[in-house]
């Protein structure tokens, strides 16, 4: 795999998970914050594109699921910080990068 290649898959990842974290983020809004119902439309639009995203990767499901996982982490944690304003302990970045090792492995082993 080329250093290219890695880059797109990881953009997409990346991608994928803010579709998701979007999608989960807003109906979190309207029941613990009490904000608009209508927030639930922009949500299920959002969480569709997720599921979309995750039919673009190009490996198997499983494995697609298990890549994107590091990502996610690592993407939910830099939500953490930027949208909820938290700062991050050294456990959470070296959780992150813990889990974006595991999806390195993943995606560039050796395809048969």
């Amino acid at each position: 795999m080329s250093a290219l290649d890695f880059l797109r898959q990881v953009a997409l990842f990346v991608l994928t998970a803010l579709a998701e974290i979007v999608g989960c983020y807003l109906p979190w809004l309207v029941l613990k914050q009490g904000r608009s119902p209508w927030l639930l439309v922009p949500a299920l639009v959002s969480l569709s594109v997720f599921a979309w995203l995750l039919t673009l990767h190009p490996t198997a499901a499983g494995r697609t699921y298990a890549a994107y996982g590091g990502i996610y982490i690592a993407v939910a944690l830099a939500w953490l910080r930027i949208v909820d304003g938290m700062k991050l302990s050294g456990w959470d970045v070296l959780g992150a990068c813990v889990a974006l090792l595991g999806m390195a492995i993943i995606v560039v082993q050796p395809q048969s």
